[in-house]
């Protein structure tokens, strides 16, 4: 068995695990229909890049790029901007479910106001 085909196995066998631990929800809830999609797109996509390296090469020289190492570093980028952002936008809106929170907490543990205060003054 040579060496190439070795490599491969092995990267195809990590790319499909990683793809069903991503696909499996810990909590039993399902997972958006959207986000499973680009998760098997991506490990379809990893399997041919992995066990095909000279389409990958084919697909780069079609896009002008000279090497299907440097196609997949580019996509790899693009991929990992796009799940910056989309951690940014998760944290962010957890922070202002947080922020609503603590304030009905507050709202809710405050002490009513004295009988004298309650009264309206004329």
């Amino acid at each position: 068995m040579s060496h190439q085909i070795i490599i491969q196995a092995i990267l195809v066998i990590a790319v499909v695990a990683i793809g069903w631990t991503m696909l499996r929800s810990p909590t039993g809830a399902r997972h958006e229909a959207s986000r499973r999609l680009l998760t098997l797109t991506f490990v379809l996509f990893a399997v041919i890049a992995i066990s095909l390296p000279r389409l990958t090469t084919q697909a780069a020289n079609a896009v002008g790029v000279g090497r299907g190492a440097d196609l997949l570093l580019y996509a790899l980028v693009v991929a990992f901007l796009l799940n910056v952002h989309s951690s940014f936008r998760r944290k962010a809106s957890l922070e202002r479910q947080i922020t609503r929170l603590a304030r009905r907490v507050a709202i809710d543990a405050a002490p009513e106001p004295p009988a004298e205060a309650r009264r309206e003054r004329p």
